[in-house]
């Protein structure tokens, strides 16, 4: 058997990521289902300055902006939809089907996320599940003074991507 380098980083970024499904909060958990991918990102969540219902100025998230990185090298992007396409050519749009918590008040939620639609063939074409774990960053902070402003949440993720088995 044939050990190539994208296999053996694949193998080595997978064992965390098993031994954490664990630990995943049951609302975000994808029991029985095969890990396809863990990828890193690196970014940002837009946020635009909107009144709510009641007439006040606050932030209201629009779109994440986000690089997907392995072993520091750009394999994707992540971007308003939320899509994830990979430089194979597949990509994936996802649904949030349930949060939890981020570790402290300034990270995003945890997500897992349904796909409801894809594209190409690649690495993500069987991608039926997603989630988005080890959040830092990307809340929105700040004074939201005029409608239409924009505030960029610096923030990192993994993204974990799973298939049904078969």
């Amino acid at each position: 058997m044939r050990i190539t380098r994208a296999g053996l980083a694949f193998a080595v970024l997978a064992l965390p990521f098993a031994a954490a499904q664990a630990e995943v909060p049951d609302a975000i958990a994808a029991p029985g289902e095969a890990l396809v991918a863990a990828i890193h990102a690196e970014g940002a969540q837009v946020y635009e300055c909107k009144a709510d219902t009641s007439g006040k100025l606050v932030w209201q998230f629009r779109e994440p902006v986000a690089t997907l990185l392995l072993d520091g090298k750009t394999v994707g992007r992540h971007y308003a939809g939320p899509n994830w396409e990979m430089t194979d050519g597949s990509a994936v749009v996802g649904k949030v089907a349930g949060r939890a918590p981020g570790a402290s008040a300034g990270d995003i939620p945890l997500l897992k996320l349904e796909v409801t639609a894809r594209r190409g063939n690649g690495q993500l074409s069987g991608v039926t599940t997603i989630q988005r774990l080890n959040t830092k960053g990307g809340a929105a902070d700040g004074p939201c003074e005029r409608a239409g402003m924009f505030l960029n949440a610096p923030y990192s993720a993994d993204y974990v991507f799973y298939s049904k088995k078969s």
